[in-house]
């Protein structure tokens, strides 16, 4: 399912256009993933599981770009667009997801329907990073990515990334088909529903009031995508953690769930 390397940068490069910002505000919506309790924005429960690189609190060889991000962020929310259109996620939590697993109603179900699922994931995850680990063959070649600009989502805007080259991106993808095709994860009712977007979330949408201004808006995302241009924070993808979270501001895992050191 995942887009071969030129169609990938084809992609993600159309998405940081001008034009994109003005198409995709025209269909943003309030995010379910907050919702507004006396007067603030919270966290609405969203159990789930996912493979990430490590967040920016446990990060450190990321701090660089993780700064830079949280900057960005700032920059983002003093836009003069209302106070509760763009809700922020915590700093700490900023990662890249690796490979969604398992979300909101179908964890829920999951859970309700077998007892032992989140054993049997953590296990069948834990074999497959094992497997991954002894097949890998790249020796120390960092796997080296770079944050091309700001993307709207239908729900969220974020920044997205691209890869140093081509061997930076397959060796990612051809992590997450080991992940997407195994047969066990698949039993367990683990399947691929996107195509892969490196992308760091910056917040979700809160309030899209009915008189929003979505030419100005567009119009502002531009203009601040344009001055981010000129500082590209590079990243490094040298581990991913089978991560826990109940909703989307905290990741979280035990010490010996499964990891793989890239």
């Amino acid at each position: 399912m995942d887009d071969n390397y030129q169609t990938y940068l084809n992609r993600v490069a159309r998405m940081t256009l001008p034009e994109a910002y003005r198409s995709q505000i025209q269909h943003i919506q309030e995010s379910a993933k907050f919702n507004l309790h006396s007067g603030s924005r919270q966290a609405a429960p969203f159990p789930g599981y996912s493979l990430i690189t490590p967040p920016a609190a446990e990060q450190a060889n990321n701090s660089t770009f993780h700064t830079k991000l949280e900057s960005y962020q700032q920059e983002l929310l003093q836009l003069p667009v209302g106070s509760d259109l763009i809700v922020p996620v915590p700093p700490a939590s900023f990662h890249l997801t690796l490979a969604d697993l398992i979300w909101d109603s179908a964890y829920v179900h999951a859970c309700e329907k077998d007892p032992e699922f989140d054993q049997k994931l953590r296990s069948c995850c834990a074999e497959i990073l094992q497997q991954y680990q002894q097949s890998m063959t790249n020796g120390n070649h960092p796997i080296q990515w770079q944050m091309l600009g700001l993307i709207v989502m239908p729900r969220a805007v974020g920044v997205c990334l691209v890869p140093q080259d081509e061997r930076c991106y397959e060796q990612i993808i051809q992590f997450r088909r080991k992940i997407y095709q195994n047969p066990k994860l698949m039993a367990l009712g683990i399947e691929q529903h996107y195509h892969f977007m490196a992308h760091v979330t910056l917040g979700y949408f809160g309030e899209v009031a009915p008189d929003l201004d979505r030419k100005n808006l567009s119009t502002m995302l531009s203009e601040l995508n344009q001055q981010w241009l000129l500082n590209f924070p590079e990243f490094l993808i040298n581990r991913v953690e089978l991560r826990k979270f109940d909703d989307m501001t905290h990741y979280y895992r035990e010490a010996d769930w499964p990891s793989l050191n890239f």
